[in-house]
């Protein structure tokens, strides 16, 4: 029966081990991590490095390019279209501690990983502050003032730092990374990450540091030069836009771009949004603080801090209730 294999999804995370990483997602948000450092948890992921698999129902044990075989646009709705033709799950959903700084970096945008990087997707990606000890910083675009050639020149003199534009953040914040800018977080901050399903990175300063195997790790100047917004001077945080207010819930939208929509939905204790997927997209919705549950059908799955569950496009009806005070971000093509 259809019935059986439309219902909302979580998944088994897939951990990432590089070198940045920490263990602030088990100290801080209780996360069951395996041994070792932990740089990034992929939470909704159909990338073939890394897929993850359902962790109940009919589906349980497969993996979301699997489902998506199965189900084609049940699961990613008639708006991702050009995917499913792809085969490929259109987004990718991530958390990210910062124990150390990670490297500056740009990703490219759909035409240049089409023409250069064997038609693969780029990287637009948006970030939400989980955890951010005080006086945490980002980097977030380029110093006013700075040019193609002054780049260029502090790349070849070792004083990249100089060329990038810093913003202070703290939990709740929201940050738009489009494709092209130069960004890299810095230690002390845990985010969540909604990105295209990608994994092109242009490496473009490491601090310095070397790998495992005591050697520099790979810089991607040539590449990074032939993508980067150099138009994206000192840009600042992401601004809500008020959707609707009502008793108990406040919704905002924080970021709208021709690859995904992110909304932030604050819901007090026993208050709920109610929604509908009509086939048109699927929907994800992510538990940043407290505690929920996604209610459809006469059934229902828990979603707590920081937990997401997937939506199927043909899923219907379906009502996100809190259980306690709680952000939730949902996110949609």
């Amino acid at each position: 029966m259809m019935s059986e294999r439309i219902y909302p999804m979580t998944f088994a995370s897939e951990f990432r081990d590089y070198i940045w990483g920490g263990r602030h997602l088990e100290t801080i948000f209780g996360r069951k991590l395996p041994p070792g450092i932990v740089a990034e948890s992929w939470d909704v992921s159909g990338h073939p490095s890394s897929p993850t698999r359902a962790e109940a129902g009919y589906w349980q044990g497969r993996t979301l390019p699997e489902i998506m075989d199965a189900l084609g646009a049940d699961l990613v709705g008639t708006n991702s279209a050009e995917m499913l033709r792809r085969n490929k799950f259109p987004l990718l959903v991530k958390l990210l501690d910062a124990n150390q700084n990670l490297s500056v970096q740009v990703h490219p945008d759909d035409a240049y990983a089409r023409e250069h990087e064997h038609g693969e997707l780029g990287k637009t990606e948006m970030w939400y502050v989980l955890y951010a000890e005080p006086g945490t910083e980002l980097i977030y675009g380029l110093a006013k003032g700075v040019t193609r050639e002054s780049f260029q020149a502090a790349i070849e003199r070792g004083t990249v730092e100089s060329q990038l534009h810093r913003v202070p953040i703290r939990a709740g914040d929201a940050v738009y990374v489009s494709a092209g800018s130069v960004h890299a977080l810095l230690a002390g901050a845990v985010v969540a990450e909604i990105q295209q399903n990608s994994d092109i990175t242009y490496r473009v300063y490491d601090w310095g540091r070397v790998g495992e195997d005591g050697k520099p790790r790979p810089l991607h100047i040539r590449q990074a030069m032939e993508v980067i917004d150099w138009g994206l001077v000192e840009p600042g945080l992401v601004q809500p836009v008020m959707l609707a207010e009502e008793a108990g819930m406040k919704q905002s939208r924080l970021v709208q771009t021709p690859h995904f929509t992110v909304e932030r939905v604050d819901l007090a204790a026993g208050a709920e949004f109610r929604g509908h997927c009509d086939g048109r997209t699927f929907e994800i919705w992510g538990c940043m603080t407290g505690q929920g549950a996604v209610r459809w059908d006469g059934e229902s799955v828990t979603v707590q801090a920081v937990q997401f569950a997937l939506l199927p496009a043909a899923l219907g009806e379906y009502a996100i209730y809190a259980t306690e005070q709680s952000t939730m971000l949902r996110a949609y093509v």
